[in-house]
């Protein structure tokens, strides 16, 4: 079998004739014509019967473009315009859709020298704040389409497309298609797809109406095989993936009925997590006497699934339960028949995927925009420009080593979760130090060295602290027992407090002549780093921070904040801190104390 490189088998599907049969609902697709003018345009594409609308209501940047009119005659009609973005970094599209839903989202690219250049562009296209690939173009009149498949952590969802050099990113259309939750589930991350591929006896690629999903299926045939079909319907709703009946019905057997069947392929990286969907129907009449079933072995020998027998004519979906790896990034799939088989393995179909890690490709600002903050992170926002990081959740992040100190650069921590990697080295005592930092999650770290130090034995036995480890090994290992508290923890991250500071400053001076009474300065602040009026002053949060040696000695604690030691020259001062889960009523409340400060 050919390597199949997903960019190059992928970038010819816009010249393929796409099979037609009745038209199904369109219901939830985004069908957008990047460039498409005027704003108002619709129509209906010709081959694909699918609807697209102007995408000028989902982006605000961007100059519309039309290719060169010498190549529209081999090309869909949603790729005669495009949106190029010449200003800026990074321009983005935006879509209000429902959190926790599955899509499809598919980016098509045709240079089509639309600015008489003749130079293909070269930049990254984005999730939100995360890279979804690096888009590299082959061919002035060629399509580069690329699919992520991809769940949605909130209610809004952006793509965009950002400069990586001199030359302009561009986009030609952009699809968005809703999936069935119950199908290609992963470990974490999205999916980007390498290939997706039948064995017709006719070749031709499928799309919608076929697939009413409107995944792309491309033809594909080797050497030493024989492709099956049959005119009998096949039952494709027996599971949640919906193949296409013209997927289907159709198969390939070994050419030789007592040799194996390979099928490999080459994700040319060995860092990929690749995921496997395989689906079989038995297409062919069988005798009375007759048994088809096989194993399916990788890469030299690795049992990937044993004993299938396809049903017939209904169709059965064999996925990867966890992500599989390679250390050259080649995969090699063996189907073989078992020892009470009379006929060769078949299979129908075959998805090949790899995973992506977001927080490998966190790219920009952390925090900002809001709605678009990095996965695992919370951040604390008070209408500054800067906001601050208030948990951190690696949990299952395949991270190795010690834990480094540069955690304790992020000040406004409150909760760090590293459970359920590979760490080592010893529980580090700046945590200790970490004024801010509440909670500490290490559990499922087998390599690491559970001895605590007395330092942070300290901040437990106050309760400043919670630090959760793995309890038999610590009690067994090290003869360690402190208080452990089990939390449950969502793979989305850690929930943290968000805050609102409001300080109350109250000055102490000494009576000065004839009964002066203390001065006192009320002060609100609403941005980590943006100037606090005051009556008589201005602080700034860094003041604050310098002030309260980075909150560092607690006064005490109300019902809405804690209240901290603090000095302003040579002037003690109190300073409270509001922290909310229900920010507004515990927000009045707060003022509520504040008031009755300002009356004494």
């Amino acid at each position: 079998m050919k390597t199949m490189n997903g960019f190059l088998l992928l970038s010819t599907i816009a010249f393929a004739v796409f099979h037609l049969v009745q038209a199904q609902s369109q219901s939830g697709f985004i069908s957008l014509d990047c460039g498409l003018i005027p704003k108002d345009t619709t129509y209906t594409e010709q081959i694909t019967n699918i609807t697209y609308i102007s995408d000028a209501d989902y982006i605000d940047s961007g100059l519309t473009e039309r290719i060169s009119d010498s190549y529209k005659s081999q090309l869909q009609q949603q790729t005669w315009t495009l949106r190029s973005f010449p200003e800026g970094q990074r321009n983005c599209y935006n879509f209000n859709l429902k959190a926790n839903l599955k899509y499809l989202i598919r980016g098509t690219f045709v240079y089509g020298n639309y600015d008489g250049l003749n130079q293909m562009p070269k930049f990254d296209l984005h999730i939100g704040p995360n890279k979804w690939t690096s888009v590299i173009l082959e061919g002035i009149a060629n399509a580069t389409i690329f699919e992520i498949i991809h769940v949605l952590t909130q209610d809004r969802l952006q793509v965009c497309l950002v400069k990586t050099g001199l030359t302009t990113p561009f986009i030609s259309s952009l699809e968005l298609r809703p999936l069935n939750n119950d199908t290609y589930v992963t470990q974490g991350g999205s999916l980007m797809s390498f290939a997706r591929i039948y064995f017709p006896k006719t070749a031709y690629f499928l799309r919608y109406s076929d697939d009413l999903y409107d995944r792309v299926w491309v033809p594909f045939s080797q050497n030493e095989t024989v492709s099956l079909s049959t005119n009998l319907p096949v039952d494709t709703s027996s599971n949640s993936y919906n193949v296409p009946q013209n997927v289907a019905n159709s198969a390939i057997i070994p050419a030789e009925a007592t040799h194996p069947l390979n099928i490999w392929w080459d994700l040319q990286n060995i860092n990929a997590r690749s995921y496997v969907y395989l689906h079989f129907a038995e297409i062919q009449n069988l005798k009375a006497n007759d048994i088809r079933e096989f194993n399916i072995t990788y890469n030299g020998g690795q049992v990937w699934e044993s004993s299938i027998r396809p049903h017939n004519l209904s169709i059965t979906t064999i996925s990867s339960p966890t992500a599989l790896s390679s250390s050259d990034g080649f995969f090699n799939f063996t189907f073989t028949m078992t020892t009470t088989s009379t006929l060769p393995p078949l299979i129908n179909a075959l998805e090949k995927t790899y995973g992506l890690s977001k927080k490998i490709s966190w790219q920009g600002d952390p925090c900002s925009p809001q709605i678009y903050r990095w996965e695992g992170l919370n951040c604390l926002y008070l209408d500054s420009d800067q906001p601050l990081i208030t948990s951190l959740n690696l949990r299952t992040s395949r991270l190795t080593g010690i834990i480094t100190h540069d955690i304790s650069n992020l000040i406004q921590l409150r909760e760090l979760d590293l459970s359920d990697n590979d760490l080592s080295g010893e529980i580090p005592d700046f945590l200790a130090d970490m004024k801010m930092l509440t909670l500490v999650n290490l559990k499922g770290n087998p390599k690491l060295n559970l001895t605590v130090p007395d330092s942070i034995k300290h901040r437990i036995n106050n309760k400043s602290l919670k630090l959760i480890i793995d309890e038999n090994q610590s009690s067994e290992k090290h003869g360690i027992k402190f208080p452990l508290v089990a939390i449950l923890a969502s793979v989305a991250g850690v929930i943290a407090l968000l805050a609102i500071f409001t300080i109350c400053v109250i000055f102490k001076r000494e009576k000065q002549g004839s009964g002066e009474a203390p001065t006192r300065v009320n002060t609100e602040i609403r941005s980590s780093y943006q100037s606090i009026e005051t009556k008589d002053r201005k602080f700034t949060y860094s003041e604050i921070l310098k002030m309260t040696n980075n909150f560092e000695r607690v006064l005490g604690k109300g019902g809405y904040g804690r209240v901290y030691y603090g000095k302003l020259d040579d002037t003690e001062v109190a300073v409270k801190m509001l922290f909310h889960s229900s920010a507004e009523q515990d927000y009045k409340h707060f003022k509520a104390e504040e008031t009755a400060v300002d009356m004494f």
